[in-house]
């Protein structure tokens, strides 16, 4: 027998006889069609200011001393404040348990140490689910872009749900919301000018703490004294926030506390300087496998991404729009746009923003003792990256991995970049694998790993930066070595000299190449 086209059915045919059937089965088995509920996010947004006395604010999802320091500045301007623990293996867990398959880490790692703490309270504190839902609330950042940043307030609520927590009250942070925050109705979160300063306080105090934090404990002769140190001057600063007393002069005691750490920077380490998606690279437990203390533990020194300079990214970002828009041919009548606005006001008090905020880090690390640092020029970030990646182009870091990258070649300011993402990250992925391939290109001497997290490689990922860091190592001895030649010294002639000088652990020679231990041979 011939078969013909005309015999061959269709797939819509062969769909609809299979829902036939389907449906012939029901019935004979006695199966009722249930009827399918979709989940919706209610979205409970309502805190009203006269439950700010019962309710505790829940932070976190920066480095640690980042969230104390936001939970004193908080509780300084008259709110209760707790700060969430380092997200560890075990949010992750919880994360993936009730969250949506194909969500990245921070996710993951955010909801599940929410939930973590939440189940805490309830299973081993006693608190009952109906106070936690109406006594606690949690504060997060929030921002649309080019991945799925902007849908996981909806998520974090889904998740917090299937765990038992229905109605738990999720607020977002806008990054480019500025002081006209939405921080839920009825005013229980009022971000005030009063609020906004406390809380730049704590950001840029957090920043100086963690970078002298990492310029320090490289080198220390007694293992564990940095952070000893570190810790005090975090208690110091967390009571002037809370308090409302003087920071600065927190910062002044400070110094004393690690000027004593005693230190020997003629150690020969490479410097690795952090890069890549904003949440792998601030955190600093499971979420990037304790990245940071890797590379300490394996001889390295680290150079960390400050929080100010995101703060001065998206400063850089306001004033690089309105600039466009005052060259447009007719008005700007767009929901941001400038109609009915000064626009050359705005951009003189957006250069006054920059400039206060410079000059308070530059402030608070001279107090502290953090010589010889300087924040990223954001536009020569900018110029460096452009050739590269449009800087109209906006999401994560957006262009600060290239320009950051293509800066550190062209002034020497490490032997290693690390580009540290969740896997799967669109922006930071997409920067890392794809345009970072044509930086190296033109840049061949660049020294790049880039290196993804899935909460679950840890092996593979440490692999992968051990093989770099062989490298490293490499042009920190050539370098070294190089330093000795010029200085026509030996390695025993330095160690003397060296030991001869008084000198503090606050004390950092002038940058002439990337590694500490070739620019003290320099300043000897």
């Amino acid at each position: 027998m011939t078969t013909t086209l005309s015999d061959v059915r269709t797939f819509v045919e062969i769909e609809e006889e299979l829902r036939d059937f389907e449906a012939a089965e029901r019935r004979r088995l006695g199966l009722a069609d249930a009827e399918v509920e979709r989940w919706h996010d209610p979205n409970p947004q309502t805190f009203e200011r006269d439950q700010r006395r019962e309710t505790t604010i829940l932070v976190g999802g920066l480095t640690a001393a980042h969230d104390v320091l936001v939970q004193a500045a908080l509780q300084g301007v008259g709110y209760r404040v707790e700060a969430l623990d380092c997200p560890d293996t075990r949010a992750l867990h919880l994360g993936k348990e009730f969250g949506n398959r194909g969500q990245c880490n921070p996710t993951y790692f955010t909801v599940g140490n929410l939930i973590k703490h939440l189940s805490h309270l309830r299973d081993v504190e006693g608190v009952s689910t109906r106070s936690i839902v109406e006594q606690y609330v949690f504060v997060t950042a929030g921002a649309c872009g080019p991945c799925r940043f902007g849908t996981y307030a909806t998520e974090y609520r889904k998740a917090l749900r299937d765990a038992g927590f229905d109605g738990f009250r999720v607020f977002l942070f806008q990054q480019t919301g500025g002081l006209k925050q939405a921080l839920g109705d009825g005013g229980g979160l009022d971000f005030t000018p009063r609020v906004f300063l406390q809380l730049v306080k704590a950001f840029v105090a957090g920043d100086v703490l963690n970078a002298i934090g990492y310029r320090i404990r490289p080198y220390e002769v007694e293992p564990g004294a940095t952070d000893a140190a570190l810790e005090q001057s975090r208690q110091l600063l967390c009571d002037a926030l809370r308090q409302r007393r003087s920071v600065v002069r927190a910062l002044r005691r400070s110094r004393r506390l690690l000027a004593d750490v005693d230190v020997n920077r003629l150690q020969l380490k490479p410097l690795v300087m952090i890069i890549g998606e904003f949440w792998a690279m601030t955190t600093e437990g499971e979420g990037n496998y304790r990245l940071q203390r890797f590379l300490e533990a394996e001889g390295a020194e680290v150079a960390v991404q400050p929080l100010t300079a995101w703060l001065l990214y998206l400063i850089w970002q306001a004033r690089h729009d309105v600039g466009r828009r005052l060259t447009l041919n007719r008005a700007d009548g767009g929901r941001k746009g400038l109609a009915g606005k000064y626009g050359r006001l705005l951009l003189c008090r957006l250069w006054v923003a920059e400039r206060s905020l410079r000059l308070m880090f530059q402030w608070f690390a001279r107090c502290i003792g953090l010589v010889r640092f300087q924040l990223a020029d954001m536009q020569e970030i900018a110029d460096l990256a452009q050739g590269h990646y449009d800087v109209e182009l906006r999401g994560g870091e957006g262009h600060m991995e290239v320009g950051k990258l293509i800066e550190c070649v062209q002034k020497n300011k490490a032997h290693l970049v690390i580009s540290v993402k969740p896997f799967v990250c669109m922006p930071s992925s997409g920067v890392s694998d794809g345009i970072q391939a044509a930086v190296l290109a033109r840049h061949p001497e660049a020294a790049f790993c880039a290196v993804e997290t899935t909460g679950d490689g840890e092996v593979n990922f440490q692999s992968r930066v051990q093989m770099y860091l062989f490298k490293a190592r490499q042009r920190a001895r050539a370098e070294f070595d190089s330093a000795l030649a010029e200085r026509r010294l030996t390695a025993a002639d330095a160690r003397w000299r060296y030991a001869r000088r008084r000198h503090s652990s606050l004390d950092h020679p002038p940058h002439v190449v990337a590694g500490s231990a070739s620019n003290q041979l320099y300043e000897l």
